[in-house]
């Protein structure tokens, strides 16, 4: 897969930049999903971690020895950040192979059969064996492989897999690398796809040459059939976005740019927290207080001066805590 040239790695997650001599100016498609990253992965990561252990060979000999189990322990911990990285390099071997297909179908120059190398080394041929099949199977006709878009008026880029045409529709398709279930399946999508291929219907502009930055008014977004297609080693599967829920996920794509957007002005607006420090102490009402300099007798304290404690009220409320109100 081709990494595109505009994307940039920032603090901020992935964004894009207009050409390659400007700076990235707005967050890629899969850096405003992943704002709507689910809160359930806490299970996944102990299992993943859990797994690790039970099947590290050094375990057994690690008990007893505390500094040997440690280090176990620490290892089978980043067992799922391990699995994450695995599979995302997977899934780029992967992308490449698809991309190249497309780039000898248009009669470009492409490295098909270093891609399909790459898979076969590492045991992963038979995803480039089941994408053959699919692609002759559904007679996809090619438009353009690794399309960056544009959107300006929300302000969102990314790089689409593939336009193509598929019986004589116009498609635009995602890849998603997936694995193998227990009854030689591939495994299902996410439905969080549907979002990154309603926002690259939705793009306003598609890049001409990244060096120059210019581009050119988005061709492709009227009314393509959109097409999240999972690759797998048994079996490709091709799923159609509906076309009845495509407003609501748009609407929701939207709103996690918002989030986006809202994230960042927070992390710069300043300092989150504030320390509170306890109030001053004072005398307690009816106590009585000397006067300095006074001949033995007794001056009223400031307190006591005040109508029921409205001086320890004031002090109080100079901090910003709530003062209840007197009876209250």
């Amino acid at each position: 897969m081709t990494e595109p040239l505009l994307a940039h790695a920032t603090e901020r997650g992935r964004m894009y930049s207009r050409s390659v001599a400007e700076p990235p100016q707005v967050p890629s498609i899969t850096t405003v999903i992943a704002q709507a990253q689910s809160s359930s992965l806490g299970g996944w990561f102990g299992y993943m971690a859990a797994s690790a252990l039970a099947q590290d060979p050094r375990l057994a000999a690690s008990l007893g020895n505390a500094g040997e189990m440690r280090a176990v322990i620490q290892d089978a911990s980043k067992a799922a950040e391990r699995y994450r990285d695995d599979a995302a390099q997977r899934g780029t071997r992967v992308h490449s192979y698809c991309e190249q297909v497309a780039l000898r179908a248009l009669g470009r120059p492409h490295r098909l059969e270093e891609a399909r190398t790459e898979l076969t080394q590492q045991g992963e041929g038979a995803f480039a064996a089941r994408f053959d099949e699919w692609w002759d199977l559904y007679q996809v006709k090619p438009i353009a492989p690794e399309i960056t878009v544009w959107n300006s008026e929300l302000g969102y880029a990314g790089t689409l897999d593939l336009v193509a045409t598929i019986g004589g529709r116009l498609c635009i398709i995602d890849f998603k690398t997936r694995a193998t279930d227990r009854d030689g399946m591939v495994k299902p999508l996410d439905g969080k796809v549907v979002m990154q291929l309603v926002a690259g219907m939705k793009a306003q502009e598609s890049l001409v040459d990244p060096h120059t930055g210019s581009w050119e008014p988005w061709k492709y977004g009227n009314d393509p059939i959109l097409l999240a297609v999972a690759v797998g080693q048994t079996e490709v599967r091709a799923h159609r976005a509906n076309p009845e829920v495509l407003r609501e996920h748009w609407f929701k794509f939207c709103a996690l740019r918002r989030a986006w957007e809202a994230g960042g002005n927070a992390a710069v607006a300043g300092r989150p927290l504030l320390p509170v420090p306890p109030p001053p102490r004072t005398a307690a009402v009816g106590v009585p207080t000397a006067s300095a300099g006074s001949s033995g007798g007794v001056a009223p304290s400031s307190d006591q001066a005040s109508p029921s404690g409205s001086v320890a009220a004031g002090r109080v409320g100079e901090i910003g805590l709530p003062v209840s109100s007197a009876g209250s």
